[in-house]
């Protein structure tokens, strides 16, 4: 083969293959950052919220209600002259305190997803978990807004630091069933 013959085959290979090349994907990520830690930023991202919230409220409260009432009647003329005069009065007191203490906490981790991206780059996320024992079923519910800049590098944020947020805690099943009132008592408690 003539060394002509060589270089031409080279060539012909060389143009056949730049285009196969161009369009081949690349391994290259653009999104990867090597120097920053990435950051919740597009609807779909999660993020892992650490639920540790405790409220301690007190209520107390004094009532005291007094009321006077007096009817005088004089005595009848004309037709009614056999009327004689006549006083009714009553006077009602009450008196009334009460109290009332309660304390709530919830402690879990809970993985929310991203639902928005707000304008000024704020996140709502949304977020559910169910958990499961015997026959009763406990599902944490949070939805709120968050700032980016507030994830930590391990990908969690503290619930404290959620704007505007809503925490529920609710059961289902044999004790919640049990600890509801009877349909009879709830109508008694709408009645008086």
């Amino acid at each position: 083969m003539s060394y002509r013959k060589f270089l031409g085959i080279i060539l012909l290979l060389t143009v056949i293959m730049i285009p196969a090349s161009s369009f081949a994907g690349s391994l290259w990520d653009d999104r990867a950052n090597w120097f920053a830690d990435a950051r919740p930023s597009r609807v779909g991202d999660i993020i892992n919220v650490l639920v540790n919230e405790r409220t301690d409220a007190s209520d107390e409260s004094d009532m005291s209600l007094t009321k006077n009432s007096s009817l005088n009647v004089s005595d009848g003329t004309g037709l009614l002259s056999f009327i004689r005069g006549m006083t009714l009065g009553s006077q009602n007191n009450s008196t009334g305190n009460g109290s009332i203490e309660r304390t709530h906490s919830a402690t879990a981790t809970l993985a929310c997803v991203v639902t928005e991206v707000l304008p000024n780059g704020n996140l709502v996320i949304e977020g559910t978990r169910d958990v499961r024992t015997s026959d009763e079923v406990l599902q944490l519910m949070l939805v709120g807004v968050i700032r980016p800049q507030d994830v930590n590098s391990d990908n969690q944020i503290n619930s404290r630091l959620i704007a505007n947020a809503e925490i529920a805690v609710k059961g289902r099943g044999v004790i919640s069933r049990t600890q509801k009132p009877g349909i009879i008592t709830q109508i008694l408690q709408s009645v008086f």
